[in-house]
């Protein structure tokens, strides 16, 4: 497990871990690895290219997470990853929304293993980065460990080395992509399970880590975390795992806002809203006084016409004034 990789991460959220969210995380952590939402291989090369794949050089380490079941349409977008200056690519084969499906790609991929082993050995050989994969513990029908085995070892053999697990199944049939996150039990023991039996891989948990203490146990038995929908609602979490993981000074959240501000006021020059922006500080003050009054008031007023960085200082003095009382 002494392998210079990111030890953390923040997972790839759709509509959540874009490019104004990642700037604000990485404020929290130099050291947390982000991940782009999930861009499908039909997007990147028949859509809005640049803007797609657009990033601050802050964001480094950042992985773009793709989906699709295209050899060779993978293999060309990992080439453009790469081109673009991503530090990792990776392979989407867990999301288990019915629209996934219907395009064949997520978690249904799982129940056809070789043909992921054909994708990876394609963008593994178009990549000039590293490429990984992160999946389930195994989807309707194809649970058992034997059978997560069986899908591991096939990308093994293909050359793939860095595996994100999420310790859950995932259900295709009869659950939302909602329920899908918590309706499954989670099953970390498959996971420590996964790393003894390939100690030369990189095991990524992912799932249900909602504080350090259970972070920094499971680092016990996998060489990484990653952390979902807390690390969205509570992001202060990263600095307190950067804390511990590499004994760095803890930041205060008025000295991460007032570096996000900076960026604010660049983006809002080019012309983007605030609402792209202020919409992931809702959590930056979770559990301290004020918070609620925080996010009622972004809530209420970024959305404004000509709304600016003054709307973000309005909300911050009422978070002082709750502190004061």
């Amino acid at each position: 497990m002494n392998n210079p990789r990111p030890r953390f991460a923040v997972a790839p959220m759709l509509d959540w871990t874009d490019r104004h969210d990642r700037y604000f995380l990485r404020l929290f952590s130099p050291h947390v690895q982000l991940y782009t939402e999930m861009i499908t291989t039909h997007a990147l090369l028949h859509g809005p290219r640049q803007r797609l794949l657009r990033y601050d050089d802050s964001e480094h380490p950042v992985v773009l997470q793709l989906g699709g079941s295209d050899p060779v349409d993978l293999a060309r977008c990992a080439r453009i990853a790469g081109e673009h200056g991503y530090d990792e690519i990776n392979l989407n084969l867990g999301c288990p929304s019915d629209r996934v499906q219907q395009g064949r790609f997520g978690a249904c991929l799982m129940a056809e293993p070789a043909l992921v082993a054909d994708c990876f050995a394609a963008m593994q050989a178009a990549s000039t980065v590293p490429v990984s994969v992160k999946h389930r513990l195994g989807i309707d029908g194809h649970d058992s460990l034997e059978e997560l085995y069986h899908f591991v070892d096939s990308l093994r053999q293909a050359g793939c080395r860095h595996f994100v697990v999420h310790a859950r199944i995932a259900i295709l049939k009869g659950l939302s992509p909602k329920e899908n996150r918590d309706v499954p039990p989670l099953r970390y023991a498959d996971v420590h399970a996964l790393k003894r039996r390939y100690p030369d891989l990189w095991i990524a948990l992912n799932g249900g880590l909602r504080d350090v203490d259970t972070c920094l146990e499971q680092l016990q038995q996998v060489d990484a975390v990653m952390l979902g929908r807390e690390a969205y609602h509570n992001p202060y979490i990263l600095a307190l795992l950067e804390h511990q993981l590499h004994a760095t000074a803890l930041p205060s959240r008025t000295d991460i806002l007032r570096r996000y501000l900076d960026f604010v006021d660049r983006e809002l020059a080019e012309g983007c809203p605030l609402t792209q922006m202020s919409r992931h500080l809702l959590g930056l003050f979770q559990g301290l006084p004020g918070a609620r009054r925080w996010r009622q008031y972004l809530s209420e007023h970024a959305h404004q016409h000509g709304a600016g960085r003054r709307i973000i200082e309005e909300a911050w003095a009422l978070v002082d004034q709750a502190e004061s009382t």
